[in-house]
């Protein structure tokens, strides 16, 4: 999350238009560009709001220098798949218009133990035309 921030951060100083999507149940991505707050995420607004009601507005808020910050989250834990929750998030993010953006990057902080196909959607379902793998040298950052 801390790399996925500073890379946001860094392309946002450099005056792009970008937006993090925050794709970890602990929804923690986006904290830091968000001056620490705690955003609501994909997942819990799908439960707690109509289909009639949803906005993007409600779900993508701006960050460190204009970024647009998005927090998937996830199921509560030993209850349903993290990896279907992030198919929610995107399907919605799609409903919502998020291809009406423009971006001139996404980026996506995917957890380092993904365990299930569900983290591949950017990829399965071409929401990314490029995909650059970042890692640090923690033990679990591949």
């Amino acid at each position: 999350s801390t790399m996925s921030a500073n890379l946001t951060a860094a392309l946002s100083e450099m005056g792009k238009k970008v937006m993090q999507i925050g794709c970890d149940p602990k929804h923690d991505s986006t904290r830091l560009l968000m001056g620490g707050k705690d955003q609501r995420t994909i997942l819990e607004y799908l439960r707690n709001t109509t289909e009639q009601e949803r906005r993007m507005e409600d779900i993508a808020e701006h960050g460190y220098k204009g970024c647009i910050c998005v927090e998937a989250g996830g199921p509560e834990p030993g209850i349903g798949c993290a990896g279907r929750g992030i198919i929610s998030a995107f399907e919605l993010l799609d409903v919502l218009g998020m291809d009406d953006k423009e971006l001139d990057f996404v980026t996506y902080d995917v957890l380092g133990d993904v365990v299930c196909g569900g983290f591949a959607v950017p990829l399965r379902n071409n929401y990314a035309d490029t995909v650059y793998i970042v890692t640090s040298g923690e033990f679990m950052s591949i």
